[in-house]
Formats: structure tokens, C-alpha cells, sequence
């Protein structure tokens, strides 16, 4: 099979929540197959569907057992690539649906955040051989014992972008709600911009630093395997945003888009005895319960003695890092564990900060404009981030986003994103 010949298409929840548009998703296919292209699809549950799934299970249960959430969540993505293998019949093509075991998605046995391991390519073959559109439940895989599991919310993209690696597909397209990826959440800041390509790095950061539209793991398989990546909307024909390889172009462009990442929370280790090995057993614990971490702080105080410990975490595991933390302190001597669930992080991304001076300065200064306490900074080489009260979140992100001119036209080199 060439690389030419194959195109992986993935449509979200909201690209599905309607027969309507299960039936247009499903015309999209088969128009890409009347191209002489093999396709296959991968879906997401319809519209809220897994939201209402979890608060089911909550309902039943205040701390439902993983294996079976994730028995539960897989449920949706059944419903959906039936629906969608439906549609297409009904247009007088041949389909067929899939779910994770049946195609032979295997991943290891971190339930509710489970990591691909392995596709097998030889049931899609098969069937692509035989004329088929081929629809691949996301989101969800099996492990080696065959339980069934899911890769975390959002994770549909991480299917489609590791099949078309996989299948060495010409093109990954992501259908969503909205037009491609833009210079800031347009629901927060109306007058973010599209921007018409970005490369994978830059696309990894802003995901990471919660940009909704792509999941970040998804834009790792992209970069990796080389895979294109074009975000658009299920709802129009127009073309919306590249993710792709980094040109020489966009550099010239120090900041990209800015992102607002709401649902964190910090957890403080405080009176830390500072001898070797104290860090790698705290996280080497914290990394055993699947707890993702994102932004660290050491402080070192007494004379060098204690050291208070910090990170950012998602506000959906601060129940069981809490837990986590208080059994070290016991084992170890801390003297106490903090949490604070009252926090933000606004970024700026930006391949172009490499060859860049002043954005730091640039960004600082907007939060002061804007009247905001910054509670702890962080950089890399293509981002900077603040973690700021939640309440001053939104308004954080616009007051960035305006000091880099993200919202206008700007001279090509200046502190502005791609015109859209």
C-alpha cells in the first residue's frame, strides 16, 4: 500500500452528535474514496456522550473503580463507529466497524490513561483490500491480558495520528467544531485568529499547555512518523490548519498562540529533607500512581538542610496526589503537604523565542497591566508559562494576547502569529 494512497480521518464528539452529521462525516469518506483513496475513519463518542457516561458511573459510584470506567467509556465509541458504518452503507458503499480489540490496538494497563504499544496493520489490510472503509473505534485499546482500555479524554486524535503513522498514510485529517487551530481560544478571546500551518513543536506545546483542539500525544505520533496533520471543520469546506514539519519561515515569528490551561491545582511538600534520593523516591511514588506532573519548584532553605517541593498537576488527580503526598511525609519526616486547587496557567508558544529577545518581558508586563500575581513562571526553549489565580485566568490570556498583537495583521518577523 503507498503512501499516497491512504488517508486517516478522525471526527469528534461534535462532528457526531447528530444523524446529520454522522451522515455527513460519512459522505466526507466516501467522497475521499471516490478520489481513489483508501479509507479509514476513526470516531469519538457522540456529542456529550462520554460526559454523561461519567456521571452515570459517579451516580452509582463516588469513586468508580478504573478497569470499569473504562469498560463503561468504551460503550460510546461502540455506538459510534456503527452508526457512522450504517451511514456509509446507506450510501452504497461497503464498511465495517472496529473496535480497539478487534483491530488489534494493544496498550499497557494504566486504565483511564493507557499508552499505545502496538497496531496491528493485517485486520485494516484485509478489509481496505476488499474495498472497504474501515472505522476504528478511538480512544480505547486492550492489554496484553486483554482487558479492555482507554487512553484519557481527548485521546481519539492519538488513534488516528498512531494508525496513519502505522499505515503510512499521505494525510491525518482532524475534523472538529471549530475552523483549525487559532492564537488563543476563541471562546475566551474573540479575537484570536486562525493560523493557517504550524509546526509539530510548536503544536506539542500548545496542546500541552492546554490548547483543547489537539491532544498532545496525538501531535508526538505526527512529529515522530512524519504524519501531516490538518485541522478543520466538520461543518464547512474550508481549509484550516496544517501541522506539519517546521519551515524556515516560522521562526521568523516569536510567538504563535497563547493558551489557558484552567483545571490544574499545586501541591507543595513543605520542610523536604534535602539529602539525594529524597526527589527521585517523591516522584518515582507520584509517577507509580500514573499522576501526570507538570510544572516542578525546589526551594532550599535552613541552611540548605529542608527544601519545600512543588508541581502542578491536573484537578482531577489532587484526590489521590494528596493521598500519595501524605504517605510520604509519614515515611519520610515532611512536615506537611499543601494543596492549592485555586489556580491557571496562561503560556505563550513560539518557535520563533529561539531567535527571540524580550518576550519574556513582553509577557511579564502584561500580567502587571492587567493587575495579576504571578505565582510561579516556568520556561522552555519554544514557551513560557505563569500559574495565576484561576479567577484572573481569562483575563491573563487576553492581556497576553494582545501584548504579542496576536489579534492583528502584523509585519512578517514582528511578535504576531501567522495570518490566517
Amino acid at each position: 500500500m503507498s503512501r499516497m494512497s491512504l488517508i486517516v480521518q478522525k471526527f469528534g464528539g461534535t462532528s457526531l452528535s447528530t444523524p446529520t452529521r454522522i451522515r455527513r462525516g460519512a459522505e466526507r469518506a466516501v467522497r475521499a474514496k471516490a478520489n481513489g483513496r483508501r479509507v479509514v475513519l476513526v470516531v469519538s463518542a457522540m456529542g456529550s456522550a462520554t460526559d454523561q457516561l461519567v456521571d452515570l458511573a459517579r451516580q452509582c459510584c463516588l469513586d468508580p473503580p478504573k478497569r470499569e470506567l473504562d469498560m463503561l467509556l468504551t460503550t460510546g465509541e461502540q455506538v459510534s463507529i456503527a452508526l457512522m458504518a450504517m451511514a456509509i452503507h446507506a450510501t452504497g458503499q461497503e464498511a465495517i466497524s472496529l473496535t480497539a480489540a478487534q483491530l488489534g490496538l494493544y496498550t499497557n494497563s494504566a486504565h483511564t490513561r493507557a499508552r499505545i504499544q502496538s497496531i496491528s496493520r493485517d485486520r485494516i489490510d484485509r478489509e481496505l483490500s476488499h474495498g472497504k472503509v474501515v472505522i476504528v473505534a478511538g480512544f480505547q485499546g486492550v492489554d496484553a491480558g486483554g482487558e479492555i482500555t482507554t487512553l484519557g479524554r481527548g485521546a481519539s486524535d492519538t488513534t488516528a495520528t498512531a494508525l496513519a503513522a502505522v499505515l503510512g498514510a499521505e494525510l491525518c485529517e482532524i475534523y472538529t467544531d471549530v475552523d483549525g487551530v487559532f492564537t488563543a481560544d476563541p471562546r475566551l478571546v474573540p479575537g484570536a485568529r486562525k493560523i493557517d500551518e504550524i509546526s509539530y513543536d510548536a503544536m506539542l506545546e500548545l496542546a500541552g499547555a492546554g490548547a483543547g483542539i489537539m491532544h498532545s500525544r496525538a501531535v508526538e505520533f505526527g512529529k515522530k512518523y512524519d504524519v501531516p496533520i490538518h485541522v478543520r471543520s466538520s461543518l464547512t469546506e474550508e481549509r484550516g490548519t496544517m501541522i506539519m514539519a517546521e519551515t524556515a519561515g516560522m521562526e521568523a515569528i516569536s510567538v504563535r498562540g497563547v493558551t489557558l490551561k484552567e483545571d490544574l491545582a499545586t501541591v507543595s511538600l513543605i520542610g523536604v529533607p534535602n539529602t539525594p534520593g529524597v526527589a527521585a523516591r517523591i516522584f518515582a511514588e507520584i509517577a507509580g500512581h500514573n499522576i501526570l506532573v507538570d510544572d516542578i519548584v525546589q526551594n532550599i532553605y535552613d541552611g540548605g538542610t529542608h527544601a519545600t517541593i512543588g508541581f502542578s498537576t491536573d484537578a482531577s488527580a489532587v484526590a489521590e496526589a494528596r493521598a500519595v503526598c501524605s504517605r510520604l511525609a509519614d515515611q519520610i519526616g515532611i512536615e506537611s503537604v499543601e494543596i492549592d486547587e485555586d489556580v491557571s496557567k496562561v503560556s505563550a508558544v513560539g518557535v520563533g523565542m529561539r531567535t527571540h529577545t524580550g518576550i519574556a518581558a513582553t509577557m511579564f508586563d502584561a500580567l502587571a497591566k492587567a493587575e495579576i500575581n504571578i505565582e510561579n513562571i516556568s520556561t522552555s526553549e519554544i514557551v513560557i508559562s505563569c500559574l495565576v489565580p484561576r479567577k484572573d485566568g481569562t483575563k491573563a490570556l487576553r492581556y497576553v494576547h494582545d501584548a504579542f498583537g496576536l489579534g492583528v495583521d502584523q509585519p512578517s518577523g514582528s511578535n504576531s502569529a501567522a495570518t490566517a
